[in-house]
């Protein structure tokens, strides 16, 4: 990354003079490159795409904003990632009933999907800084909708079209798979030969490190923010978060309530829940004054099945990630150190995909990009599906942990690059917001209906009701492709104006 960040610089580092906006925002005015008056209009927009962004004075700052952002994804990921591993033993420790098990993985999913786009207007409102230290300093519960979205934003607000955004956001989605493999890595060293305890404090030191490298390095945009003058939506968001909630708790505790889905509080929450979300609905359409979901954020092209894919496809995550842990300990026998050495080719094929999408995503079509993470998806749910008694590591397990991080880390890079770059600067938080949400709540939603699958199966025994799990998973791996197919169609992201200056050009100003 750093021989990228330099040498981008080389040249356009002696001509550059910030000036000031009248918005407090940096930009590069034609006077700034008096040296290139031969420079094509082309040919600036591409160097503006690679060369680093104004706000950082020095390559030492753009390094350490970047590593505060790429840590707080890579410890989210270590507490989703390790919680799974680590799992069995706080059911035992802490005698959790076996069929509440799935209940503790969803929690952390539903509560940060149901605050994330109230974040993000937050985020919108008053800076991404402000709102990103929040969600770090209170980490857990509702700091990951926090510092997510305003993280996103903080980068889609700095970054303009070009590779040098592409590289900065591959690196970001390449954080999740080391944070996830770290997670797994700590969960199984501290439960196999330490209290569990000690996985809680080396994420507690990870948190510490993020937090105080954020204080230094993290660009202020208050300033910025108050010249936008950005309502709140205090209807909308009571009606999201409630409603959000309510339906996910109902879906994710059918299966255990005593009479399943004729339990009267499972069917009176998921009644009060849709109508709440019904209402919601109105309010942000014919009602509120700033909606946190603007109706106008459909008509980008695309973006509409775009977002009922990723929320497939995210789900698929969060169904591998759970039942294929517990998959290789519960059937597969493997300790929880074995486990995370089991997980090493995601982790590894992760950082490998991101660094070097960094490098091709300007160059193939995002829609191809996406056709190959949609069949990596399906190869690795079928590996799981039909994987025989007695199945052999690397014959079914090592191939679906390759196809994993090609299904995850390219829909991840494509997707959060193209939704940030077609929105507008003062909607950068809804941006950050629904790239999350959608990630979230594929996982809380499609995980709970996970459950749903495993318990109505469980008298097949436990191998055959987790095979109907994957099975299902491979349902939802295939959706989110024939929509992907279809439907959205993503060109190469390469170095461009902003949404903002494309707008400003088109109305002549």
């Amino acid at each position: 990354m750093t021989g990228l960040l330099v040498t981008t610089n080389t040249v356009s580092e002696r001509k550059r003079k910030p000036s000031s906006s009248r918005h407090g925002q940096v930009q590069n005015s034609e006077e700034d490159y008096a040296g290139d008056e031969a420079e094509s209009e082309d040919a600036r927009i591409e160097r503006l795409g690679r060369e680093r962004p104004a706000k950082f004075k020095t390559i030492w700052a753009e390094l350490g904003f970047c590593y505060s952002i790429l840590a707080s994804q890579f410890t989210a990921e270590y507490f989703v990632s390790g919680f799974n591993v680590i799992l069995p033993l706080l059911i035992e420790k802490l005698d959790i009933p076996h069929a509440s098990a799935v209940w503790p993985a969803s929690a952390f999913s539903l509560v940060t999907a149901a605050f994330l786009l109230p974040f993000g207007r937050l985020a919108d409102m008053y800076g991404g800084l402000p709102v990103y230290q929040f969600g770090l300093i209170w980490f857990f519960g509702l700091g990951p909708s926090a510092f997510l979205p305003s993280g996103v934003m903080l980068m889609g607000s700095i970054y303009r079209p070009g590779p040098r955004k592409n590289l900065v956001f591959s690196l970001y989605g390449g954080s999740a798979p080391l944070g996830f493999f770290a997670g797994v890595f700590f969960a199984g060293l501290t439960g196999e030969f330490l209290n569990f305890g000690w996985y809680f404090w080396i994420g507690a030191i990870l948190v510490f490190t993020t937090v105080v490298t954020a204080f230094f390095t993290v660009p202020s945009d208050v300033q910025e923010r108050k010249v936008m003058k950005i309502k709140m939506d205090w209807l909308g968001s009571l009606l999201i978060v409630c409603g959000l909630i309510l339906v996910v708790y109902a879906v994710t505790d059918s299966s255990h309530a005593p009479d399943k889905w004729g339990t009267p509080y499972i069917y009176s929450l998921l009644v009060v829940g849709a109508i709440l979300l019904s209402i919601a609905v109105y309010v942000e359409g014919w009602v509120a004054e700033a909606p946190l979901i603007p109706f106008d954020l459909f008509r980008v092209p695309y973006l509409s099945p775009l977002i009922i894919a990723l929320f497939f496809s995210y789900g698929v995550l969060g169904i591998f990630l759970l039942y294929a842990t517990l998959y290789m300990q519960s059937i597969m026998g493997a300790s929880p150190l074995q486990v995370a050495a089991w997980y090493v080719p995601m982790c590894a094929g992760g950082v490998i995909i991101s660094v070097a999408g960094g490098y091709v995503l300007h160059l193939v079509p995002g829609t191809v990009l996406m056709f190959i993470a949609g069949a990596g998806w399906i190869i690795t749910s079928l590996l799981f599906a039909l994987a025989p008694v007695g199945a052999s590591y690397w014959a079914y397990v090592f191939p679906s942990m390759i196809c994993a991080t090609v299904g995850i880390d390219i829909t991840f890079n494509v997707a959060t690059i193209f939704i940030t770059t077609n929105m507008p600067q003062k909607l950068q938080g809804l941006a950050g917001a629904l790239i999350n949400s959608l990630l979230y709540l594929g996982i809380a939603f499609l995980l709970a209906f996970a459950d749903v699958t495993q318990t109505e199966t469980a008298h097949l025994g436990l191998r055959k009701s987790y095979q109907a799990v994957f099975w299902y998973q491979l349902a939802c791996a295939g959706t989110s492709m024939l929509v992907m197919l279809a439907f959205v169609r993503i060109r190469a992201a390469k170095s461009d104006l902003t949404l903002d200056e494309r707008a400003a050009a088109e109305s002549g100003s």
